[in-house]
Order: structure tokens, then sequence, then C-alpha cells
């Protein structure tokens, strides 16, 4: 499985908000799109989606873009609906009128395997962010996707729970041979649980590679304008300290 752009470019107006990006995310993988606000992280993601207009070439060795799963950060999923039904619309092209038991079956261990079974009765209204972003994230994987599209999928979710979605999503990348690609703000996260990270800055590729290859503090600093302090943690990743903002001037 592999997952290869070429000249991938985005515009709104006049506005170029990808140019040129050239990146391929292969199976077994997990590939962190990391860059300030207003980088493509978003972009990036929804072009090889299907789901915006773009520039170049996206291309799947091994399937076909119907095997996408795309989490975006926003999901207009109606609130009146229960954990358990948002998660079946995730079956929709296998499902007819009754819901198999199969079906149901399958559901109910996606939310076990994300903890949130307890949840299957609850209106989506009654839930905090975070749980929301738990039950869209069983959504997409109960289609059983080839490829893992992922926008934030953390940014609503406590420390232990952030922690132990990375782990999975992770654990079910390498089981699957899925291609997985996380836009993430936590650079921590992305040097612990990514196997590969591309660093975005205005609409440009600036580094891809390993994270002890892409997150060095002169990278940082660049893409960032953040003076950032760059060592070893105990377990043995590199992790980030962050020191001080640096002025345009640098």
């Amino acid at each position: 499985m592999r997952l290869s752009v070429q000249d991938l470019s985005v515009r709104y107006g006049s506005r170029k908000a990808l140019d040129g990006i050239r990146l391929d995310a292969r199976g077994g993988e997990v590939l962190a799109l990391i860059g300030p606000n207003g980088s493509g992280k978003s972009s990036f993601l929804r072009a090889v989606a299907g789901l915006q207009r773009h520039g170049g070439t996206v291309s799947l060795q091994g399937a076909t873009r119907e095997a996408i799963g795309f989490l975006p950060q926003d999901n207009g999923a109606r609130a009146a609906l229960t954990v358990l039904e948002t998660v079946l619309l995730g079956r929709r092209r296998a499902l007819g009128w009754r819901v198999p038991e199969a079906e149901l079956a399958r559901a109910g261990e996606v939310l076990r395997r994300l903890g949130i079974a307890a949840l299957a009765g609850r209106l989506l209204g009654e839930l905090s962010g975070g749980q929301r972003q738990m039950v869209f994230l069983a959504q997409v994987l109960a289609a059983e996707p080839a490829v893992l599209l992922l926008d934030e999928p953390t940014s609503a979710l406590d420390i232990r729970h952030a922690l132990a979605l990375l782990t999975l999503l992770r654990d079910l990348t390498r089981q699957r041979d899925l291609v997985t690609v996380v836009a993430i703000h936590d650079l921590n996260a992305a040097a612990r649980f990514a196997d590969r990270i591309a660093l975005l800055r205005e609409g440009r590729l600036l580094a891809a590679g390993t994270p002890r290859t892409v997150l060095t503090e002169e990278a940082i600093a660049r893409a960032y304008r953040v003076d950032a302090h760059v060592h070893e943690a105990p377990d043995g990743h590199i992790a980030v300290s962050p020191c001080r903002a640096l002025d345009e001037a640098g």
C-alpha cells in the first residue's frame, strides 16, 4: 500500500494554500503532518481525500479513493443521533434498511477498542467535545479503510486519552498495513508516535523524514519562529522543549 502525491497545489482564490508538494506515505507507517497554523495541513488532507480541488496528482497503489477514511476537524453529524447510529453511518455502503446483527457487532467492537462502548446509547449532543471526537473516529474506522487521513484527532482530548488514541492508531496502522496520515500540532506526540514527519510552512514542504531528521532546532526555528531545545527523552524518543518566540528578524 502506498500513497503518492506529486506537485500537489491548492488555491483559494488568489491565495495559494499548497505549492507543489511531493510526498509519499507507505502502508504500515504513520506519517505526521506538522507546521504552524495556515501551513496547509488541512488543505493537504482534503485534497488527498478528494474533497478539495487541486493541481498535481494523488495516486494510491493497492487501493482506490473509496478506501480512504477521512476525519476532519469539524464534523457536522446531527446531535440527535446516538453514538451507535453515528458509527453505523460509517458502514452505510454495506447496510440496507435493516441493520444485520453482524454490523451491530462490528460497530460495538470498534467502540470497545476505542474505550467508549458505554456511550453507545447516548446522544451526540450529550457528549463532550473529546467524546464526540472519539465517536467520529469510530465511524471512520468502522468502514475499515485502507487509508486513514486524520485532521487533529487529539485536539479535544485530555493527555491520557490522546496517548491511548495515538497508541491505538499506531497499532492498527501496523496490524492492517494502513496508510495513516495525521495532522497534529503536538510536536512531542509526533516524535513519539510517527514513523515519518512532513514539516509544512506557508504551503511548502520544508522537510520530510524521520522525527530525528526533521525535528531539529534549526527547522523548528525556521517553521515556527520559536527557539526550542531538542533533546532525548528517558525512553529514547526525542523531545521538544519550546523556550521563547522569535521575532520576525530572528
